[in-house]
This record gives structure tokens, sequence and C-alpha cells, in this order.
């Protein structure tokens, strides 16, 4: 055994027949015997020892649970202990029963990766039965009242089945409803431009009254005269007033903005403060 520098080197195979020495030997698990490559695994070598590594488990009939059993003990006082402690026959619907699609003759159970929750019934279905007219759903959820083609989607159901009536009853359906929100907007615009025009019509016809009647509307603050216009209001202040109206050296003048009470010295200043602020009305 070994070599004459390794006299201790490889072992020899522990089967009667082969005695095989080999310089990587494997070391049984079970029964702690050297063996060789060939024979190593527990079969090869009989090993009276190898059910100890061997797992077994055994389905419970009546709680549908996997009950492993013991190496080197009974089954039958294993099989007592778990019916005795850990049985619970509730489980076994959980454990058995499996999701199928609900509708009528189909077979397909139901996994992660092949179920659809409708939204409309709420309920899963296979890929095939997915959409609502293949499962005959009880219907969509209430919409929206205002939405303007509700009346299409609550009217399809009810449609006959034939295509071509169908067809041509979503044509017929989609145009009236263009239709109808297409005549809602215009009448929209229309009565829109009917204001506007009857209120531009309205101010131009105030204007040309006032401009037609004549009336003296600006009165000048020191002589209590009437113009019907502010250009010739200030044309009378800066030629009647302007050179006569000078004020003794101890005293001052102040003229009072009829409006918004503010006092100027200068009349043709209260002209323009009218003009600027108060759209050349002096009225009170």
């Amino acid at each position: 055994m070994g070599t004459p520098a390794f006299p201790n080197l490889g072992k020899h195979c522990n089967v009667g027949d082969c005695r095989q020495l080999d310089f990587l030997p494997f070391t049984c698990d079970r029964c702690n015997q050297v063996f060789c490559l060939q024979h190593r695994s527990y079969i090869n070598h009989r090993c009276p020892n190898a059910n100890q590594k061997d797992v077994t488990v055994l389905i419970c009939p009546l709680c549908a649970k996997g009950v492993r059993l013991v190496p080197d003990q009974d089954p039958n006082i294993t099989w007592d202990s778990h019916v005795n402690t850990d049985c619970d026959p509730s489980n076994y619907q959980k454990a058995t029963k499996k999701r199928r699609c609900p509708v009528p003759g189909c077979k397909e159970v139901l996994n992660l990766s092949n179920s659809i929750r409708c939204r409309d019934c709420s309920k899963e279905h296979c890929l095939k039965h997915r959409f609502g007219l293949d499962h005959s759903c009880s219907g969509p959820k209430k919409t929206d009242s205002g939405f303007p083609f509700v009346g299409l989607f609550s009217k399809s159901q009810k449609s006959p089945q034939n295509s071509t009536s169908t067809s041509s009853w979503w044509g017929s359906g989609l145009m009236n409803a263009v239709s109808n929100f297409r005549a809602s907007a215009e009448s929209g615009i229309q009565k829109f431009s009917n204001a506007t025009t009857e209120a531009i019509q309205k101010a131009k016809t105030g204007i040309a009254e006032s401009s037609s009647t004549g009336e003296l509307v600006e009165q000048c603050v020191q002589c209590r005269a009437r113009f019907s216009t502010v250009s010739a209001l200030i044309d009378h202040v800066e030629r009647s007033h302007r050179q006569t109206s000078k004020p003794a050296a101890n005293r001052v003048t102040i003229d009072v903005c009829p409006k918004c009470s503010k006092g100027f010295r200068d009349p043709v200043a209260l002209v323009e403060h009218v003009e600027r602020d108060h759209g050349g009305t002096s009225l009170a």
C-alpha cells in the first residue's frame, strides 16, 4: 500500500470483490467504511445504514399535510403523534380546492400567471375568458351621466346580434351624438356673438344720442358756464380766466374738484385732472 516515499498513501476499497487501492478514497457517512469511486454510493456497496438518510413523506388524508417518517421509528408511532397533535381537518379544503375559471364548462386552473380580475364583476377568469362578452359579465359599472356618449355604451348591450345591423347602428348612433354635440357648441357660440353685438350696438347708440342732443355736460368752476366738450371748456378757461384771475398777494384761491374734493390752485390743472382721472366729466 502506498509508495516507498509515502507508504501510508491511499486505502483499499472495503468491498470484498474489489479491494482496489484508491489514493483518493471515499468514506461512507453511514457505515464509516472506505470505498473507491465505483462503490462510493449506498446501493453499490450495499450500505446497511442507508435507510437512515432516506426521506419518506406521507400525505395525511384528513388534513392534506405532509408527515415525514422518522428513521428507526415505527411509522405507526409517527402517524399517531401527527393525528393527536398536528392534524387539522379544516385545512383539507384549503389545500385541495383549486381555483378554476367560473365560466361554465371551463376547467382551467387559475394561478398568478393565467388569471385576470374583471373590473366590472370583480371576478377572476382565465385568459381565454378575460373579456366581458366571453364570461357573460353582469354589466359595466355606472358611468358618469355627464359624458356625452353614455347612450352609446348603454344601448350597445341591447343591440341585435346581427353583425350588419350592429355596425349600422353604431355608425348612426355615433353620427347622431357628434351632430348633437356640434349643434350645442354652435348654439353657445351664436348666443355669445349676439350678446356681444347687442352690447356694442347699445354703446354706439348712447354715444350717438349724446352727440346729437348737444347737452352741455361740462361746467366751469369759476363762472359756472357750461360746455358740450372738454376742449371747449379748456379754451374758455385759458381765454377768460388765466389772465383775469390773478389773486392778490395775500390771498390764495383753491379750486375744488366736484367729484373727489381735491384742491387745485390752477383751474387748468383742475380741468386736466378731471379729464385724466374722471373720464372728462366734472358732474358729481
